[in-house]
Formats: structure tokens, C-alpha cells, sequence
């Protein structure tokens, strides 16, 4: 079996104020470092990472003896108009009610839909699980982002949640098993071992 840890990167200036920062490059903030600092996550063998700065400086301070391999498609959604911008600021905004009231389905304004999103976390992921099946690593780590994280929970755990049931806290996140040999046969399932909340 292949243990992962499915982990959200530590809090950012944006995170703090609840903006949307999916293709902003912001770094850590102290109190995100300061955080994660306190975490321990067990021994693994791989650190995966989307590109920006605040996953692999998560990284680095979760796992500091690995080299961060960098996987493109896990990097997080583009808001588009919404981006760096939290609900106060897109209050009366026009697109943004539309897109609340279709519960996140409509695509992003001048961004990324839903389902392209999706399908590039999933065509990343399975770039992560490949190099871990190539490599025999037995325990990877995926520093993501919470997006991310959400839609490789909705499509393959075994435990059935909506996208916004899989919520995860900067810092936290999934210890889950898969099977390589089903994978690479097409069973495409996790399973859920630990929720780090």
C-alpha cells in the first residue's frame, strides 16, 4: 500500500484577511510559520508540491531533510476577478452573486472552471502517484493547497463528502492509502486513514 498525506500549506497574509488566492505567489506569514513549526507529521520518504512559494516554503519547514518535487498541475485554482479579494470586497459584485448562488459551479470570471480545475488536480495527482509507483516510495507527502485537496477527496475517497465537506485548515489535512496495483489497473481509490484537523 501507498500512505499519503494530502496537506494544505500554512497560513498566508491572504488567508488571514479570507481572500482568494489561488494564482497570487504570496509567501508564509509569521504566524503561518510559527504554526507549522509546531506540527509533526510522521517519517515519509517523497515530498510532492504545487509551485508557489507558500507550499514550498511549507515544505521545507515539515520536511526539511526532502527535496520538494514539483508537480505544476497541483497548484491551486485561478479566481480570476475574485482573486487576492475576499467576500467584503466583492460585496455587490454582480458576477460574484451569480457565482454564490450556483454554489461554486459557475467558472470564475476571467478564471478557471470548476471542471478544468478538477481534471488538471487530477492529471497532477496521478503524476505523484506514477513517480511514487516508478520510485517504489511506500509514503509520500503532497504539500497542496485546500482546493486542491478538495476535489482528489470528492473524487476518490472512499468516505462519500461533498467538495465543501472536504474543507481543510492551513497546515492540516489527509492521511489516506491506495493501492498501487489497483491503481494502475484503473481503481482509482483512497482510503481515509486520519483526518488532521
Amino acid at each position: 500500500m501507498l500512505d499519503l498525506w494530502l496537506i494544505r500549506h500554512g497560513q498566508t497574509e491572504g488567508n488571514k484577511s479570507g481572500k482568494y488566492i489561488g494564482v497570487t505567489d504570496e509567501p508564509l506569514c509569521v504566524e503561518g510559520i510559527e504554526f507549522l513549526k509546531t506540527l509533526q507529521y510522521p517519517e515519509i520518504d517523497a515530498v510532492f508540491v504545487s509551485p508557489k512559494k507558500r507550499c514550498l516554503q511549507t515544505a521545507q519547514i515539515l520536511f526539511p531533510e526532502h527535496e520538494a518535487y514539483v508537480i505544476p498541475e497541483l497548484a491551486e485554482c485561478d479566481f480570476g476577478e475574485f482573486e487576492n479579494k475576499n467576500y467584503k470586497e466583492l460585496s455587490g459584485n454582480q458576477h460574484y452573486q451569480q457565482w454564490i448562488d450556483s454554489n461554486g459551479m459557475l467558472p470564475f470570471p476571467g478564471g478557471e472552471s470548476r471542471g478544468a480545475f478538477k481534471k488538471r488536480c487530477f492529471d497532477g495527482f496521478g503524476k505523484a502517484v506514477q513517480q511514487c509507483i516508478n520510485r517504489k516510495i511506500l509514503r509520500a507527502g503532497l504539500v497542496v493547497h485546500g482546493g486542491t485537496i478538495m476535489n482528489l477527496m470528492e473524487e476518490y475517497c472512499d468516505e462519500h463528502r461533498s467538495f465543501y465537506e472536504w474543507h481543510v485548515k492551513n497546515g492540516k489535512g489527509f492521511h489516506v492509502v491506495l493501492d498501487p496495483e489497483a491503481w494502475s489497473q484503473g481503481d482509482r481509490r483512497l482510503i481515509l486513514k486520519y483526518a488532521y484537523e
